[in-house]
């Protein structure tokens, strides 16, 4: 009984089909309730909406800049920066893993684009999204954990004066609908992966366009072998 309210209640909230695995203990799912709630209350003092869940120990600055859809949940210690021209706009039903940092700007001198995350994304804990350059992640995408995108690169060509001094380029990332990004993968500057790609672990992803329903791995990162039937 207690079970299918929990269920129901989920399903409420998520807008879509939930099913508690019968193997957890009911005991170990009332403690996760319990820490949702609280996260709900916080999330509900900082940002007036429902079913928004803030974790603790989570730095949000700039929120004026932040758009958050409904079911999103902010895991404990993230760090969260909005400034940027564009701000960062999260979809429903996004979940971003504890200690994950978000920061739309790297230098007030040069204030960055802004991120798009839509709906049902899922990015797992540890991970970095540099986004002054602008990074776009498609719907129903999962991050896995220590991923790092950085949309924008240094200026080095001049061996005469410090590299810090030579300003930016900024070309943006764009991931795709349905990925699978895995572990430890890092995504630079001009980026665009195509839908429901799978990026292996530990890949590096250069500039580039990587072509949908592929696989690819490697430093950098090179075509495995297509997912297309």
């Amino acid at each position: 009984m207690l079970r299918n309210y929990i269920n129901n209640f989920i399903t409420k909230i998520k807008g879509k089909q939930f099913t508690l695995d019968p193997k957890i203990p009911l005991n170990y799912f009332i403690g996760i309730i319990f820490s949702r709630f609280i996260m709900m209350i916080r999330g509900g003092l900082i940002f007036k909406k429902k079913y928004i869940f803030i974790g603790s120990n989570t730095t949000i600055k700039c929120k004026s800049k932040l758009s958050l859809g409904e079911n999103v949940k902010i895991a404990n210690n993230c760090y969260i920066d909005a400034l940027s021209e564009e701000g960062i706009r999260i979809g429903s039903n996004v979940n971003i893993g504890k200690y994950c940092s978000i920061e739309a700007t790297g230098s007030v001198e040069n204030i960055g684009k802004g991120l798009i995350i839509e709906d049902g994304v899922g990015l797992n804990s540890n991970c970095f999204l540099g986004s002054a350059g602008g990074i776009i992640i498609g719907k129903d995408t999962i991050i896995g954990e220590l991923v790092t995108m950085h949309s924008e690169n240094h200026n080095f060509s001049d061996v005469s004066k410090p590299i810090k001094l030579q300003g930016v380029t900024r070309k943006g990332i764009k991931v795709g609908s349905g990925c699978w990004i895995g572990s430890k993968v890092t995504i630079l500057d001009g980026a665009v992966i195509g839908n429901r790609c799978i990026i292996a672990a530990g890949a590096v992803v250069i500039a580039g366009s990587y072509k949908d329903n592929s696989i690819y791995g490697g430093v950098p990162a090179k075509l495995l072998k297509s997912r297309s039937v």
